[in-house]
């Protein structure tokens, strides 16, 4: 790494104090609901409204904002679907490290995250499918069919009571009766 390459390095780190920083400040709302206009985080912020948007424009290009995204809980509008979480265990060569398999495995449709995690396993792999039978196929045609795979290890989920740090139940009264000594 040349001198300019760790100065530019230096002062993105620098840059991002997250105490003070509009930019993280404005980040973290936009996480938080990316629906609030300008208007309303400069509102909160105490921001002008055009710097609001000097911010999300620049995070934008900069690729720091990757997707606006909206969480649905499907199961409440009947919709049903399976999700694995799949432990991958892999082989490296000199030709295949970590990035290359996660990028190949992170190219399947079906895959919604690929972490490369400590512990037994190399890597955690998030699918999505319509039903256990195609989940399963997927994993033993698509996945451990790759040459580095040397195994894996596959959890269904069974229900999902958080996604994205959003609650996806209800905060119902608790009608059972105070048991008193």
């Amino acid at each position: 790494m040349d001198k300019t390459e760790k100065t530019g390095k230096m002062e993105k780190m620098e840059k991002m104090d997250m105490a003070t920083d509009p930019t993280f400040e404005v980040l973290k709302l936009l996480e938080e609901n990316a629906r609030y206009s300008y208007d309303e985080i400069s509102e909160i912020t105490g921001l002008k409204e055009e710097e609001v948007k000097k911010i999300i424009k620049k995070s934008e290009e900069e690729k720091a904002i990757l997707k606006y995204k909206a969480i649905v809980d499907w199961e409440k509008l009947g919709e049903e679907f399976v999700v694995a979480v799949i432990d991958v265990r892999v082989n490296l060569t000199r030709e295949k490290n970590y990035d290359d398999i996660a990028r190949r495995i992170a190219k399947f449709p079906e895959v919604h995250a690929v972490r490369l995690v400590s512990g037994e396993y190399d890597f955690q792999v998030v699918v999505k499918g319509r039903s256990l039978k195609e989940v399963s196929i997927f994993i033993s045609e698509k996945i451990s069919t790759l040459p580095e795979v040397r195994d894996t290890n596959t959890h269904f989920v069974l229900k999902t009571y958080k996604e994205e740090g959003v609650l996806l139940f209800s905060d119902e009264e608790d009608r059972r009766l105070a048991i008193v000594p």
